[in-house]
């Protein structure tokens, strides 16, 4: 589980006050189709809202933690029955991914301009 300074974890609270929940939990609890949509979440964006729609807050703590240890992810701030969960995106991962996609594109040619 990735840990957080104190200095971070302020930074992200404050970040996080505007977000609204892009994952909610219900009945079911934790399938393996709720950490899919965490991961993707968290690959979209870094720093995400869940909304737990039942359970006790000791269950909603531990849902926290191991959504957190299942996606190498941090706590960030649990509230009522919001959590919010942050995990950087790896930088490595992402540029050779892309570079492989990317078209190389020619050079514009200039314009003609037609003289009467």
């Amino acid at each position: 589980m990735l840990v957080l300074t104190l200095t971070h974890r302020h930074a992200l609270r404050a970040l996080a006050h505007a977000l609204s929940p892009v994952v909610m939990i219900g009945e079911a609890g934790l399938s393996e189709n709720v950490i899919r949509e965490l991961d993707r979440g968290l690959r979209s964006h870094e720093l995400i809202k869940v909304k737990v729609l039942s359970g006790e807050r000791k269950m909603r703590g531990t849902l926290l933690e191991e959504i957190c240890q299942r996606l190498e992810a941090a706590p960030v701030q649990h509230i009522g029955k919001i959590l919010v969960i942050y995990r950087p995106k790896p930088e490595e991962a992402v540029k050779p991914a892309a570079a492989k996609f990317r078209k190389k594109r020619e050079p514009r040619r200039a314009k003609r301009s037609f003289q009467a």
